[in-house]
């Protein structure tokens, strides 16, 4: 039998060990199908820090979250092999060891056949998450829910930042570009030309506003029928949501998704090979009544329900 979540009627919810969803912890994901994993880190940040704080709010919060996809008939734990498997020791002082020592910790994940479920951290961390899972698949399709593109050259100089990740993923190869959606994105730029070089490389873009008061579905079967039978990732920032839901970030934009946006979204794209996922710009400091961290931790579930091998009742 796999491992199941602590019910809240055998203990209550605000009791028990800190993991996500209240599995058991593991130290190696021998024997694991998914294996969630905090990267408690927001050096990489350009704005409000906090996103440290993340990987923590966001398992406490998921204790309130049930084992069944009532909605949907998902039932995850029914046949995945899922353990919390703690935070990567980062580097509090050191970004650039810190991507490092990320690279190093999936590199070493990676050589059991588990689907990592990352818990931010800031945006960061993807990129040298990419790094492993590119070269365990190869470049891997990308399903990118953010209000930014994160697709900057430098940021002071720094060209390994939160604002960087995908532009750098794209140069490293670990991407294939023309199976790389960007959805959610707004806001002001630095220039008029700010999204053109990415769609250059053939990257996807949905704009949020093209969104508004419309359904995602179509956009998951539009996604979901271009992005074929290759490995993908998806990378989702809680900033893509509007402040109104999710104020509990680093650099929030008005005008974003609703969450049943979200949800729709995310339950499109079950049957896609999904090789891993991340959650990330959870900043608790900023979210006083942890209603984003509980609506990320419901986002993880809900990637952890359309992963390969789940079962629909």
């Amino acid at each position: 039998m796999p491992n199941q979540p602590v019910s809240g009627n055998d203990l209550a919810r605000f009791a028990g060990a800190g993991t996500f969803m209240r599995l058991p912890s593991a130290s190696s994901a021998e024997g694991l199908d998914v294996g969630f994993v905090g990267i408690p880190m927001d050096h990489g940040a350009s704005w409000r820090s906090g996103t440290r704080f993340g990987p923590q709010q966001l398992r406490n919060e998921s204790a309130m979250i049930r084992p069944y996809g009532i909605q949907t008939g998902a039932a995850p734990f029914d046949a995945l092999q899922c353990a919390d498997l703690g935070d990567v020791a980062i580097n509090t002082f050191n970004l650039r060891d810190s991507i490092r020592i990320i690279t190093e910790y999936y590199d070493d994940l990676l050589k059991y056949p588990v689907i990592p479920m990352t818990l931010g951290g800031d945006h960061t961390i993807t990129l040298p998450i990419l790094r492993s899972i590119a070269k365990k698949h190869g470049p891997v399709g990308l399903v990118h829910v953010d209000a930014h593109a994160d697709v900057s050259d430098e940021m002071f100089g720094e060209r390994e930042t939160h604002g960087t990740v995908f532009r750098r993923a794209y140069e490293e190869g670990l991407l294939d570009p023309k199976r790389v959606w960007q959805i959610g994105l707004r806001g002001t730029g630095y220039t008029a030309e700010d999204f053109d070089e990415p769609r250059d490389w053939g990257f996807n873009h949905v704009l949020a506003q093209e969104l508004w008061h419309k359904s995602t579905a179509p956009l998951a079967a539009e996604i979901k029928q271009k992005m074929g039978e290759g490995p993908m990732y998806i990378s989702y920032d809680i900033d893509s949501l509007d402040p109104s839901i999710a104020p509990g970030t680093g650099t929030p934009e008005i005008g974003g998704l609703t969450t049943p946006q979200a949800l729709e979204l995310i339950r499109g794209l079950r049957g896609l090979n999904i090789v891993g996922a991340d959650l990330v710009e959870v900043s608790p400091p900023y979210d006083p009544l942890g209603n984003t961290a509980l609506t990320g931790a419901n986002i993880m579930y809900e990637m952890l329900s359309v992963l390969p091998g789940v079962p629909y009742r």
